[in-house]
C-alpha cells in the first residue's frame, strides 16, 4: 500500500505537468477542449484518488511500517478513529486538500462547457499550477509514505481530543471550503486574462462562492460545537488564533457572495469582485502556512517544522506575485452607473467595507503576536477584550445596513403604511432592548442601541419572508443571520458561571448555587479508563445531576475532560471537571449558556439559505 500510494504521488505529478502543458498549448485555441486535456484529469483524479485509499488502507491495518500510521494510529484504536486518523495529521490532511482541489477541477471541468473555451483552458492551467505547488509540497516535505525500519509493533497513538465524531467530519468540510476558493481564485485570473469578467462569469462564479461559503459555514459551526463540548471552554467561539483563520476567508466569501450578485445584474464591481475572489483563496492559503508551519499556538496546530512553513510561504508568495502581476496588467477601470448611488448595490459596498474592517480586525489580533514576537522576543496572547472593543461598536451601522439595503431599489415604490410598520418595529426594537438591559449599571445606551439594531434586524427578516420580490436564499439567510447575532449578545450579556475544588462528599454554596460532589465511578472503554463523577447543582430546591467525565488515554497517556450538557431551547446547563494532581480534588466548573442552541440552529439555517441560492443557480 505504501509503495502503491507513493508512486501515486508521482504519476499525478507528472499529469500535473502534462496537463500544464496541454493547457499552454491549446489555451489559444477556440475550439472546444481536446480528449487529451479531458482524459488527463481524470486520470489524475484516478492517481490522487488511489494514494489516498492507499492511506486509509494503511490506517485501517495498523501498518506501523508508515510513519504517519505508527505516529497518529494505535491497535486499540476504533475503527471510526482509525479512519479518521487519516486526515487527522499533516500528512494525510494535505493528501486530503489534494483530493479535493482535484475532485474540483473534473467538476469545473464538466460544468462549465457553455463558458468560453480559452477561459476553460486557462482556470485548468491555474488550478494546476496550485496542484503541482501541493503535489510537491507532500512528496519532498510532508510525504505520507515515509516507511519505518525496523517495523514498531504499536503506534503513538492519535491526539485523544480529536477522537471525537464532530471533529472527525469538521477537517474534510472545512477543506471544502477551502479549496471551493481555489476554483474561484484560478477562474478570476482566467477570466482576467481572457477579458472575461462579465456577468457570465458572475454566474459561475457565484455558483462556486456559494459551494465554498456553505462548507466553510458549516465546518465552522462542526469546529465550534467540538470546542464547545471536548475542550470545556464553555462557548461558542474563543478567538483562538486556528479558528480565526477560518474566520478571516468566511468574511471575505460573504463580501464576494454579494458582489457577485451585483455583477450579474448591472455589471459593476467588477474590480472590487476580482479583488475578493483573489484575496480569498490567498487567505486560505495563509491560514494553511500560519497552522502547517507550526507558527500559532494553538490545540488545532498539526505542525511544527520550519522546513515546510518555508515552502508554503515560498509557494503563497509565488501566488501573490503572480495574482498581482496579472490583476495590474489586464484589470480595467469601470464606470459606475448613476444610479448606482443610494441603491441596494451601494449598500452591499458599504457593508463591504465594514466586513473589510471586520477581517482586518481579526487578522491584525492574529499576526500581530507573531511579528512580536520576532521583533522584540516579547510573547503576547490577543483575547477576547481587544476583539470585542473594535469590532461591536462597528457591529451597530452594519447592521442597520443590512436591514436597509435590500429595500433601497424600491423603497420609493412602497406606501405610507409600509414605512409606517418599518418605523413601529423600530421603536418597539427600542424599548425592549432598553426593558432587557436597564438592570446593566454601565452602558447602558450602548447596549440599548446594539441590541436595538439587532432586534430591527431580526423584526424585518422576519417581515421580508412574506415579501415575494426578495430571494428564498436571501429571506433565510438574513432572518437566520439576525438570529445568531442576537443569540451571541444575549449568551455574552447573560452568562452564568461558578468554579470550585471539591472532594467526594463534599459541598459548597456560591453565589446562588449549591454544588454537590456526590460520587466517582471507573469503568475501562476500549482504549480509555473513564472516571465519571456525579455532580448535583441546587438553586431554589432545583436539583440538576451532572455526570461529566475524565478519560485517562494509555497511548498516548493523556487525560481529557469531556463536558455534561444539558440543553434546552433557552439555555444550556453545563459541568467540565478537571484532575488536581497530586490531590482529591476535583475542579468542578458549573456554566449556564443561554441561547446556545439558537447559536447552532441559526448556523444551520445560514447554510440552509446558501444550499436553497445554490440548487437555485445550478438549474
Amino acid at each position: 500500500m505504501n509503495l502503491i500510494g507513493n508512486y501515486s504521488l508521482i504519476f499525478a505529478l507528472i499529469t500535473s505537468l502534462i496537463l500544464s502543458f496541454l493547457s499552454l498549448r491549446n489555451f489559444r485555441s477556440n475550439s472546444n477542449l481536446n480528449f487529451n486535456i479531458f482524459a488527463t484529469i481524470w486520470l489524475q483524479f484516478f492517481l490522487i484518488s488511489i494514494s489516498f485509499l492507499a492511506l486509509v488502507l494503511a490506517f485501517i491495518n495498523s501498518d506501523f511500517s508508515n510513519l504517519a500510521v505508527y505516529n497518529n494510529s494505535h491497535t486499540t484504536k476504533p475503527l471510526f478513529y482509525k479512519i479518521s486518523g487519516t486526515w487527522g495529521n499533516h500528512e494525510g490532511s494535505l493528501l486530503l486538500w489534494l483530493l479535493v482541489l482535484s475532485l474540483f477541477i473534473l467538476i469545473f471541468f464538466f460544468r462549465s462547457k457553455k463558458l468560453s473555451s480559452p477561459f476553460r483552458i486557462l482556470t485548468i492551467f491555474f488550478q494546476q499550477l496550485i496542484i503541482l505547488g501541493f503535489l510537491l509540497f507532500i512528496i519532498f516535505t510532508s510525504n505520507p509514505f515515509q516507511l519505518i525500519i525496523p517495523t514498531p509493533n504499536e503506534g503513538l497513538g492519535l491526539n485523544p481530543i480529536l477522537q471525537d465524531p464532530a471533529l472527525a467530519i469538521h477537517p474534510p468540510i472545512l477543506y471544502l471550503g477551502y479549496v471551493g476558493s481555489s476554483i474561484i481564485f484560478s477562474s478570476s485570473l482566467s477570466a482576467l486574462v481572457c477579458g472575461y469578467v462579465n456577468k457570465d462569469w458572475a454566474n459561475d462564479l457565484k455558483k462556486w462562492t456559494l459551494i465554498s461559503w456553505i462548507f466553510l459555514t458549516i465546518g465552522i459551526m462542526l469546529g465550534s460545537i467540538w470546542a464547545y463540548y471536548e475542550l470545556g471552554w464553555g462557548g461558542f467561539w474563543f478567538w483562538d488564533p486556528v479558528e480565526n483563520v477560518s474566520l478571516m476567508p468566511w468574511f471575505c466569501l460573504t463580501a464576494l457572495l454579494h458582489c457577485t450578485s451585483v455583477l450579474e445584474k448591472r455589471s459593476n464591481l467588477q474590480s472590487w469582485t476580482i479583488i475578493l475572489a483573489l484575496g480569498t483563496f490567498i487567505l486560505s492559503m495563509s491560514g494553511t502556512f500560519l497552522v502547517r508551519s507550526g507558527i500559532l499556538n494553538s490545540v488545532h496546530t498539526f505542525a511544527n517544522d520550519p522546513e515546510r512553513g518555508v515552502f508554503v510561504l515560498i509557494f503563497l508568495s509565488v501566488l501573490i506575485l503572480i495574482s498581482l502581476i496579472i490583476y495590474f496588467k489586464y484589470s480595467h477601470t469601470e464606470n459606475i452607473t448613476k444610479s448606482f448611488f443610494l441603491s441596494r448595490e451601494s449598500a452591499i459596498v458599504v457593508n463591504n467595507w465594514f466586513m473589510m474592517y471586520f477581517l482586518a480586525v481579526v487578522l491584525i489580533g492574529t499576526i500581530y503576536p507573531i511579528f512580536l514576537e520576532v521583533i522584540t522576543r516579547e510573547k503576547i496572547s490577543v483575547g477576547p477584550p481587544y476583539f470585542n472593543q473594535l469590532l461591536i461598536p462597528f457591529l451597530i451601522p452594519f447592521l442597520l445596513i443590512m436591514t436597509i439595503g435590500p429595500k433601497l431599489d424600491w423603497i420609493k415604490n412602497k406606501k405610507f403604511e409600509s414605512k409606517l410598520v418599518k418605523i413601529i418595529l423600530l421603536i418597539i426594537s427600542i424599548i425592549v432592548s432598553y426593558l432587557i438591559v436597564r438592570n446593566f449599571n454601565t452602558q447602558v445606551l450602548y447596549l440599548t442601541v446594539l441590541i436595538s439594531s439587532a432586534l430591527y434586524l431580526f423584526f424585518i427578516s422576519i417581515t421580508d419572508l412574506r415579501n415575494e420580490k426578495l430571494k428564498l436564499s436571501q429571506k433565510i439567510s438574513h432572518t437566520a443571520f439576525s438570529i445568531l447575532i442576537l443569540s451571541i449578545i444575549f449568551n455574552s450579556l447573560f452568562s452564568e458561571e461558578v468554579s470550585v475544588n471539591l472532594k467526594k462528599g463534599e459541598e459548597k454554596k456560591l453565589s446562588s448555587y449549591l454544588l454537590k460532589f456526590e460520587n466517582i465511578s471507573k469503568m475501562k472503554i476500549n482504549n480509555y479508563t473513564s472516571l465519571k463523577a456525579e455532580i448535583h447543582v441546587i438553586q431554589n430546591d432545583n436539583i440538576l445531576k451532572f455526570y461529566p467525565e475524565l478519560r485517562l488515554y494509555k497511548v498516548p497517556e493523556t487525560i481529557t475532560s469531556e463536558a455534561d450538557i444539558k440543553t434546552n431551547l433557552f439555555h444550556d446547563n453545563l459541568v467540565v471537571v478537571n484532575y488536581l494532581r497530586e490531590t482529591d480534588y476535583l475542579n468542578i466548573r458549573y456554566q449556564k449558556k443561554p441561547f446556545m442552541l439558537p447559536i447552532w440552529l441559526s448556523a444551520i439555517m445560514l447554510a440552509a439559505g446558501g444550499l436553497i441560492g445554490l440548487r437555485k443557480n445550478i438549474k
